[in-house]
């Protein structure tokens, strides 16, 4: 359901400056990002298919042929946030500059909707050439950004412009390009989603409609900012996220014990899951015929969050409520106080569909006492905002 969010194709054409782009593609990686490296044939002379997929750690698409099945270069496109081409040669520029598609990079160009960044590196006399400067000039027209080069020191005794830029300047571009900073880099972030399961026997169980829709909006949002994400998935029937950390449990013990197991060691925890409240006394191996189940005796679970709160040291905590009725509003105030939240999500489930949409709606709580109203939104854009509020808490 939730690719990995700041995803980026790396062109790489046939430059002899490729060698940087390894360096270049640590630094994305570095910042959250996933990247699909896409070179030329010709820059595989210089760096070859083994260490592109050994850094990225993802296949190389260097082929238009490969895969046809899966239109690589309509899907890579679609996918990427940005595409990133460094370095970019005066020919690979010229044929961007005049919309061909002669190999998988030129058609992942046309068919990308992102924004597009090219990073020109080459001899002076190729980047002052006025055949040059004049598709530089249309692909800027076009909305592309392209990075000036840096002035210094070239191929064999060769000194001009031209040079490929240093890293820092080409991860700015990017970032800026995206609107979007890493600001959750650094921090280690704990997220539970989806409900548990109680067994009754090898068939019933005591369990709830938790999707587990919002928590994984969280963990794709946390680590599209640059967050070290841990999902704790309670049966939720949803794909793995890339770059994030998944571990699924099945009942309110087991997930308990990866809280409190992971807990010290990380910054922010969000209680998104539905924890079930009660767990059968005695859950018998067998099935128990219909006419057996007259009674079931149940125990309390504990209050995970609660009991979370008691070790809190610098920890941001977020909790969410799904109430009915009238008072549900004053309930999840209480919830706020007594579990030493940081935050709250509340929401009426009975007057809106929640449980298994891809939208929310409700209010979020603060502990300051402030309260935000959420019109209906997508569960991704929720995520986002408590992100933001949540930030603020641990800064």
């Amino acid at each position: 359901m939730f690719p990995r969010g700041r995803e980026i194709v790396l062109g790489v054409a046939g430059s002899i400056s490729a060698y940087k782009s390894c360096e270049l593609l640590r630094h994305l990686q570095d910042q959250g990002f996933l990247i699909t490296v896409v070179p030329t044939r010709a820059s595989l002379k210089f760096v070859g298919v083994a260490t592109w997929e050994a850094l990225s750690h993802r296949a190389v698409a260097d082929d238009l042929w490969n895969n046809v099945q899966e239109v690589p270069h309509v899907a890579l496109g679609k996918k990427a946030d940005v595409v990133v081409i460094a370095p970019a040669t005066a020919d690979l520029i010229a044929r961007i500059a005049q919309g061909r598609a002669d190999d998988l990079l030129t058609n992942i160009v046309l068919t990308a909707t992102c924004p597009i960044i090219i990073v020109p590196a080459m001899h002076t006399e190729m980047w002052l050439n006025e055949a040059t400067k004049q598709n530089v000039k249309t692909l800027r027209s076009r909305g592309f950004i392209v990075i000036d080069p840096e002035v210094g020191k070239l191929t064999g005794e060769d000194v001009g412009a031209g040079r490929y830029p240093k890293s820092k300047v080409i991860v700015q571009a990017t970032q800026d390009a995206l609107k979007s900073k890493a600001d959750y880099l650094g921090k280690k972030v704990l997220i539970s989603a989806g409900g548990t399961r109680e067994s009754i026997d090898p068939v019933r169980y005591i369990g709830n409609r938790s999707s587990g829709k919002q928590g994984y909006a969280l963990a794709y949002a946390a680590a599209k900012r640059g967050a070290e994400v841990t999902l704790i998935a309670a049966n939720a029937d949803l794909a793995d996220i890339e770059g994030v950390k998944i571990i699924h449990v099945e009942t309110a013990k087991q997930m308990q014990e990866v809280l409190v197991r992971e807990f010290e060691d990380t910054d922010m925890v969000i209680m998104s899951a539905a924890v079930a409240d009660v767990r059968p006394e005695n859950p018998v191996s067998e099935k128990i015929s219909k006419g057996g189940l007259k009674e079931i005796k149940v125990l309390p679970n504990d209050d995970i969050l609660k009991a979370l709160s008691t070790k809190k040291k610098n920890q941001v905590l977020v909790g969410f409520a799904a109430q009915t009725g009238s008072d549900g509003l004053n309930q999840a105030k209480d919830k706020l106080r007594a579990k030493g939240l940081d935050l709250l999500y509340f929401n009426d489930v009975t007057k809106t569909k929640i449980f298994g949409s891809d939208e929310t709606e409700g209010i979020l709580l603060d502990s300051n006492g402030g309260e935000r109203k959420i019109s209906r939104i997508s569960k991704v854009t929720l995520a986002d905002k408590i992100l933001d509020l949540a930030l603020h808490k641990l800064s």
